[in-house]
């Protein structure tokens, strides 16, 4: 049967009256709706049940907690915004908020350049370069308390190599974890050696993603390799750049293992963090409403600053279609 026959019958059958259209009724219609529905919800039932319990339903106990005060043993009472009143006025918490400001400013920059160079060499490397990465990336899976364990030795003023090279050339080191104006730089040095080989990993599979053909088009117009790297490579990089820049900005605003296993529940004031400031008021004063105030405003705080990022993205951020 040709298409102009079927048309026909179809309009034959929509003109009789007594012709049935057999179209699904509509509880059948809803029955398979449903059927569907309880599949998908079968499937996603245990990644839905680990979200409720294990992040939306602690996120809304603390975000309750912020209004009471409470030492979690005792009966608590409503605070208000006492908690708020006290996180927005304290001294010492204002300190580890520029502590971490600064980190953060100077360990992204730091993780992103020296990411992106030695992705870049790394993958002129040749055969050496599935080495050379597990190299990088081997500090990415040691335990902060090993990491924090060599970075003590390497920062002792008595027995650290780093010194002693310095005293060797003349220049007078510094006590680095002690000194206020040095120690948030050496918790930055310990960030970047830790986090760079997650960064060269991440910075590799976009550099592989770069087309060649645009390469070799740049080539071809008479573009030297800066010119090639700066206009063709860096724009296809930007939304690795763009990933790449929002988690380490929130790693960075929670910085806490390195600064706990290498100063203990005695960090000096040019030391502490939002994150560790947030364990102290908690777990050492019992005061879990006050931590709980801090925590919610890191959480919105950092909630802000990622929307800003995505907004700014448009500008800058180039998708290959």
């Amino acid at each position: 049967m040709n298409s102009r026959t079927s048309m026909l019958t179809a309009s034959k059958a929509s003109a009789d009256p007594t012709t049935v259209q057999t179209s699904p009724k509509p509880a059948a219609v809803r029955r398979a709706r449903l059927r569907d529905f309880g599949w998908a919800m079968g499937f996603l039932a245990p990644q839905l049940t680990g979200l409720i319990v294990f992040v939306v339903g602690p996120m809304a106990f603390a975000f309750y907690l912020s209004f009471t005060n409470w030492d979690g043993f005792n009966t608590l009472s409503m605070a208000g915004l006492d908690n708020y009143r006290f996180v927005f006025t304290d001294p010492q918490l204002a300190a580890s908020a520029r502590n971490t400001l600064w980190l953060t400013a100077l360990q992204v920059p730091g993780l992103l350049v020296s990411g992106l160079i030695v992705a870049y060499f790394l993958q002129k490397a040749g055969r050496m370069t599935s080495f050379y990465r597990l190299l990088f990336f081997a500090p990415q899976v040691t335990s902060s308390v090993a990491v924090a364990a060599i970075w003590l030795y390497l920062f002792n003023p008595q027995i650290s190599p780093i010194n002693s090279a310095l005293r060797s050339v003349g220049i007078t080191a510094p006590d680095w974890l002690q000194n206020p104006h040095t120690v948030i730089l050496s918790l930055v040095v310990v960030g970047i050696w830790q986090g760079l080989g997650y960064q060269v990993v991440i910075f590799m599979a976009g550099l592989s993603n770069v087309p060649r053909t645009l390469l070799e088009a740049a080539s071809i117009d008479g573009a030297n390799e800066w010119q090639k790297f700066w206009r063709v490579t860096i724009p296809m990089l930007s939304p690795t750049i763009l990933f790449l820049s929002i988690t380490s900005i929130i790693a960075s605003f929670q910085v806490f293992d390195i600064v706990y296993v290498m100063f203990d529940t005695n960090a000096t004031s040019s030391a502490r963090t939002i994150v560790y400031e947030i364990v102290q008021i908690a777990f050492q004063q019992n005061s879990f409403g006050q931590a709980s105030a801090l925590a919610v405003s890191l959480f919105v705080s950092l909630l802000l600053l990622t929307g800003l990022q995505l907004l700014a993205q448009r500008r800058w951020v180039y998708y290959a279609e």
